[in-house]
């Protein structure tokens, strides 16, 4: 067929380091709403080692606002991811763990934390995430996102201080009312961090959204 090619990442190596890539363990904590979104992409921009972690199972809302498949719906969330990635790359090697994160899981080289509350977050980053080499977390509510990486010290530093109790959260699961665009977007975001890491560039520590509001700020 015309315009193919052997190589599917001919069009992205100027921006996504394969060398680098081949070297390093990713794992998304949290496969809903974003962290799907986050796993897609990863598979796409060619991630060869992904570990997901996440006890739920797909729910039949999760078709419309996180992507899973009515076929999915009651399959633990990482199987069903797992099987989707498979389809994008079939050389990708996967681990699901069927959990909730615990300080016993590896997180590996870069950690994408997609989980619903900060008080998840503020475990994960102090029993592991913040001595990986590279940190990504997504934030959501409705059509509002925040995106946070860390990959040097000054942005870690600054990470440590959006950590606040989970009493001063705003009230409601981040879930509670979400769109598969919103999730899309804030995805595409951390990936993104993510290539400029790869790419040895400062990383942009900390990305607020509003869709309503046509709002994109870099704080």
């Amino acid at each position: 067929m015309a315009g193919t090619t052997s190589d599917r990442f001919a069009r992205q190596r100027d921006l996504v380091p394969h060398d680098r890539l081949a070297t390093l363990a990713v794992t998304v904590i949290g496969v809903g709403a974003i962290g799907r979104q986050v796993a897609l992409q990863l598979a796409a921009i060619g991630v060869r080692r992904l570990q997901l972690i996440d006890f739920d199972e797909v729910d039949l809302t999760n078709v419309a606002t996180q992507g899973y498949l009515s076929s999915q719906v009651g399959q633990p969330k990482v199987a069903a991811l797992a099987a989707t990635l498979a389809d994008v790359d079939g050389e990708l090697q996967v681990r699901a763990v069927n959990d909730r994160w615990r300080p016993r899981y590896a997180a590996g080289d870069a950690v994408f934390a997609c989980v619903d509350s900060i008080s998840a977050r503020a475990a994960i980053w102090r029993g592991g995430g913040r001595a990986t080499r590279f940190w990504a977390d997504g934030r959501m509510r409705g059509e509002t996102l925040r995106v946070l990486a860390a990959g040097d010290a000054a942005s870690r530093a600054h990470y440590a201080t959006t950590l606040f109790p989970q009493g001063a959260a705003q009230a409601g699961a981040c879930t509670s009312a979400s769109t598969i665009y919103a999730a899309a977007i804030a995805a595409g975001l951390m990936v993104h961090q993510f290539a400029r890491w790869l790419r040895g560039q400062a990383v942009t520590p900390d990305v607020a959204g509003n869709l309503l509001a046509d709002e994109l700020v870099a704080l």
